[in-house]
């Protein structure tokens, strides 16, 4: 990890110092940033969110597709939790505690807002980071790339329709020209200008160029983050003042979700006998968020002031601590996990070469 990405949550910290004093002192400023904006998606955000995720997508080679069905148990279990479980769970978990247990400490004019939030938070499952938590379980490097990649494909036609089902079911009113605006903007563009990108730096040099190039990219990804996460809070601060246990509260959902997620897509992956290195990052991208897709839509949705663009950035502040917590959890149960008896049979038959895997590579040899 860099050392941006091993302290995102101390820059994330101090971006909400350093944005709710500029926010307090220079007001005009960032109202004549806030109204820059066309069919309601701010124009500066949106090439600051470009500029997040393009270099993240670069890393995604779309081929790696073809090898989804290796790990099938693994990339069964990882849609079913990202695409059948997650988005739901934050959906309840988010009427629970904002719209009943913590109303009454919260802004009433914003709870639905709140809610929104957490539901953009969590349907879109995470594709950068992914990549990090993967290598520190030690991870099976291509069923990590063929999951993420997959989940690309799948978020662009699915992402707008869980949105608005879920929006729907929380009494939301979705602006259903915003919500397909902001997944062409930043969905479908940026993975097609990445593509485009990555396409022409293999022809240039090959992944050696991909590699200098991202040396470059990736710290300016982050730096667009935190230049966002400053915007953001500059509108917010007010709002935070008056009442910093928000913070706290919209914390709780996330938290439980991830670890709801993580271990169910973990427990899932032993019964099935998948094997460790798959189930470790299965576990992984089952319970992590794409923060920097759920923040833009929510300011495209919503706006810069509203509780959404708040919630989806506590997802920010949180994302990094508690993914590592799931890591550790992960490798310190490696020793349990293998002593499961479906994984112990399937380790059985791969080393009698009796598994469809290993006979075609005997057939192969």
């Amino acid at each position: 990890m860099s050392i941006f990405e091993r302290y995102l949550t101390l820059w994330v910290a101090l971006c909400i110092l350093v944005g709710i004093a500029l926010g307090h002192f220079f007001p005009a400023i960032f109202q004549a940033i806030g109204a820059m904006e066309v069919a309601k998606v701010n124009l500066p955000v949106a090439l600051l969110i470009w500029a997040m995720i393009v270099p993240m997508l670069v890393k995604i080679d779309f081929r790696a597709l073809k090898e989804v069905t290796q790990h099938w148990r693994g990339i069964g279990v990882t849609l079913l939790v990202n695409w059948a479980v997650k988005p739901f769970s934050m959906a309840l978990l988010a009427w629970l505690f904002i719209g009943f247990l913590f109303r009454p400490y919260l802004p009433a004019g914003e709870i639905d807002s709140y809610i929104a939030g957490l539901i953009l938070l969590a349907a879109a499952p995470c594709t950068a980071m992914v990549f990090v938590w993967s290598n520190l379980t030690r991870g099976e490097p291509h069923f990590t790339l063929s999951q993420v990649a997959l989940n690309d494909v799948i978020m662009i036609v699915a992402f707008a329709p869980v949105v608005g089902l879920l929006l729907g079911l929380s009494a939301i009113t979705v602006p259903w020209e915003t919500l397909l605006l902001s997944v062409f903007l930043y969905i479908v563009v940026p993975v097609a200008l990445a593509q485009l990108l990555r396409a022409r730096l293999l022809a240039a040099g090959g992944q050696s160029a991909i590699a200098r190039i991202l040396t470059w990219l990736q710290p300016l990804s982050l730096v667009a983050l935190l230049a966002t996460l400053v915007l953001l809070f500059a509108f917010q601060g007010e709002q935070i003042l008056a009442q910093p246990a928000i913070i706290a509260f919209l914390a709780v959902p996330i938290l439980i979700q991830v670890y709801f997620n993580s271990g169910l897509a973990y427990l899932l992956n032993r019964a099935s006998g998948e094997a460790h290195c798959v189930a470790g990052p299965s576990a992984l991208i089952g319970a992590s968020n794409f923060f920097e897709l759920a923040v833009a839509a929510a300011i495209s949705l919503f706006g810069f002031t509203s509780g959404a663009a708040l919630a989806t950035v506590v997802g920010v502040l949180i994302e990094v601590p508690v993914m590592l917590s799931v890591v550790k959890i992960v490798n310190a149960s490696k020793g349990w996990y293998e002593a499961g008896p479906a994984v112990r049979r399937r380790a059985e038959r791969e080393a009698a070469g009796t598994t469809p895997a290993a006979m075609r590579e005997g057939a192969a040899s």
